[in-house]
């Protein structure tokens, strides 16, 4: 059990940040489902991923988290396995996070970032040195995420997506390889079984806003590599 006592610079506030336990699941859901409902999408996904990522074999129990403050969950990172592989077929176990996830209440005052770097600490304690996420790169580059092409990481196709970034924990560790970059099956879920399963929750109001045609537009664009 990873428990940590930390300050929020940027409130002040003393928070704790420790491992997920089963008393949690619930209200880690709800948070989830409230930081994520129509950002993306009219509804979302996330916290029907939360529900069934959990226990599955890729799942990175120690770098399932929660921060607390005033003894109430206030946000969540998970983590689960990825894997990179190079031209010549070598394999490399790597990670990717998400959701992360902050209650709206509390966001944009710097408990997503201390979730993040903590869960840094403990991928590197553990051995760990790349992870890969999707999502938009202006929520990312502050905490040292890279543009998936400069560090030579791309689609199975080929493709360098402009929301794939990569954050190495120690340095040098990919070199100078293209990699291939494959995520856990549990990440492929079907939307229709998150609208069933969120049916079955409190009714929230489904609405467009702007932030789901900026994820339109980023989560479609690709890097183009120029011949130089």
């Amino acid at each position: 059990m990873t428990t940590t006592t930390a300050t929020n610079s940027q409130t002040n506030a003393s928070v704790i940040i420790r491992n997920e336990q089963s008393s949690d699941y619930q209200r880690v859901e709800d948070l989830t489902r409230a930081a994520f409902y129509n950002l993306y999408m009219p509804g979302c996904v996330e916290h029907y991923l939360v529900h069934v990522m959990r226990g599955t074999k890729d799942f990175i129990e120690p770098l399932d988290l929660v921060i607390e403050l005033a003894g109430q969950v206030i946000g969540s990172i998970m983590y689960t396995r990825a894997w990179l592989t190079d031209d010549a077929g070598n394999v490399k176990p790597i990670l990717t996070f998400g959701p992360l996830a902050v209650d709206p209440a509390f966001q944009r005052q710097g408990y997503g970032k201390m979730l993040i770097e903590a869960s840094f600490n403990i991928a590197r304690a553990l051995g760990e040195d790349t992870v890969v996420i999707f999502g938009m790169p202006a929520n990312y580059v502050a905490r040292g995420f890279k543009c998936c092409r400069d560090l030579n990481v791309s689609l199975p196709d080929g493709s360098y997506p402009a929301a794939m970034m990569v954050k190495t924990l120690r340095p040098e560790v990919l070199g100078d390889r293209h990699w291939h970059y494959a995520e856990s099956p549990v990440m492929a879920i079907a939307v229709a079984d998150a609208e069933a399963f969120d049916n079955q929750l409190p009714a929230m109001a489904k609405h467009w806003q702007p932030s789901q045609e900026e994820f339109n537009i980023i989560s479609r664009a690709t890097i183009t590599v120029l011949a130089e």
